[in-house]
């Protein structure tokens, strides 16, 4: 008899906006915005657009570089008036208009060095409304626990938060 394992979901600080849980050693956000899937799409991946919502309240994100396309590299650079600026970046691994794409994300962490993995967004259309679920793949338990002790969440829900006001036309 073959057994195979699955790993338990465990919520990881969901609220009523954004549901947030991780399953081994992948951590997982889901939101639905009230946008087309091709607007949500665009907001994801015009370098214009980006600024426009990217980072918690109070912050500044500058798109240095962003080639949406297979093996295209981003990076983007987030500041705020209380810290040194933080660069996040990687490069694109799969493109699939409008329906997702998977990325690296990195960012440096000082004192440790690069941080991040592979993650994949999937936008699913939801009646003229969009679901994005954003998949972080961070390699193990230990390196997820770690995220999340950064206060990676509340910065995504804050960032996700942007997104839906930029989304509203506000």
């Amino acid at each position: 008899m073959e057994t195979t394992m699955t790993a338990t979901r465990i919520d990881r600080g969901s609220t009523p906006t954004t549901t947030i849980y991780s399953e081994g050693a992948d951590l997982v956000f889901e939101r639905t915005f009230d946008a087309p899937r091709a607007q949500v799409w665009e907001a994801f991946t015009n370098p214009a657009i980006v600024p426009l919502w990217w980072g918690k309240h109070g912050t500044t994100t500058v798109v240095e570089e962003m080639d949406v396309r297979p093996a295209g590299r981003w990076r983007y650079v987030n500041s705020a008036p209380d810290r040194e600026p933080v660069a996040f970046y990687g490069e694109y691994l799969e493109i699939d208009p409008p329906n997702g794409f998977k990325w690296t994300f990195m960012f440096d962490v000082e004192g440790v060095g690069p941080m991040g993995g592979p993650e994949t967004f999937r936008f699913e259309d939801d009646g003229g409304r969009t679901k994005v679920i954003s998949i972080g793949h961070l390699g193990t338990v230990e390196v997820l626990e770690g995220a999340l002790a950064s206060g990676m969440t509340g910065g995504a829900i804050e960032t996700w938060d942007r997104l839906a006001s930029y989304l509203a036309g506000g």
